[in-house]
């Protein structure tokens, strides 16, 4: 498709920046709403951007958007989501948490459990949980990204299966229609799967902007999880394969019975 230096700049923005707002980018151009949102239009009809309310998302293809984009996206619903899943996790108990915004933010939700042992390949989660003595943070050996202080590799995948716990929370980048869990590193997705493989009770937790995004490599199936915790599930086939596998879906934007 053929695109105006300004859809151009759009794009790279969305690159960047990992999502784009109409009213944001009608202020940074100097026209109206309505000029933007043709051509946001129209780089969605090239399939180059994803339609999302207020503007568009960058939905991915084989690298993830930088960190403080990601950190950036649907943070009101992050950090709803991140109460949700901790409510759902007792104290005196152990867990799992893995590399990922949403994860980092039901790991700030945690600070006022109790007696619990978290075993994190996240340096930030680790980093947020370790000055609190009723919790015992147990950290990951093995490769540092340092995009995201998420640690990876073949050490972290052996040092997690030393473990059975009684939670996991994980993230995602990418939910698919027909259910899969899809991610950009190989290598995070190994140790994602470990989590999954060594935990009693799995809790995934993705805002819905993951079902407009897609990644190449999978982790695993939503049938694979206990709990799905988001703000909003859109997507009726994804509703559809939680209800079908006997999957919890926790959305934090409806009220829960």
């Amino acid at each position: 498709m053929f695109l105006s230096g300004r859809q151009t700049e759009i794009l790279e923005i969305a690159k960047t920046e990992g999502r784009v707002l109409v009213e944001e980018l009608a202020l940074r151009f100097s026209v109206t709403p309505q000029t933007i949102r043709k051509d946001l239009n129209d780089l969605c009809d090239g399939r180059v951007l994803s339609r999302v309310h207020g503007g568009a998302l960058f939905p991915g293809g084989t690298e993830n958007v930088k960190y403080e984009a990601r950190r950036s996206i649907a943070a009101p619903e992050k950090q709803a989501i991140g109460r949700a899943a901790a409510g759902l996790i007792p104290n005196n108990t152990s867990l799992f948490i893995n590399i990922g915004t949403t994860t980092e933010a039901v790991g700030e939700a945690l600070l006022g459990h109790h007696e619990l042992m978290v075993i994190t390949n996240n340096i930030n989660v680790a980093n947020k949980l370790r000055i609190f003595p009723s919790i015992e943070v147990v950290i990951a050996g093995g490769v540092v990204r340092g995009s995201d202080g998420g640690i990876v590799g073949e050490a972290a995948v052996d040092f997690i299966k030393q473990f059975k716990v009684d939670y996991a929370v994980i993230g995602t980048s990418a939910v698919d229609a027909d259910g899969a869990l899809l991610d950009f590193d190989f290598r995070e997705v190994k140790v994602a799967q470990a989590i999954i493989a060594n935990a009693r009770h799995v809790i995934l937790v993705a805002d819905s902007t993951k079902f407009e995004r897609t990644a190449p490599v999978r982790i695993g199936h939503l049938s694979q999880v206990h709990t799905f915790v988001t703000d909003e599930c859109r997507v009726e086939s994804v509703r559809a394969a939680a209800a079908e596998h006997g999957v919890r879906l926790v959305e934090t934007s409806r009220r829960q019975n």
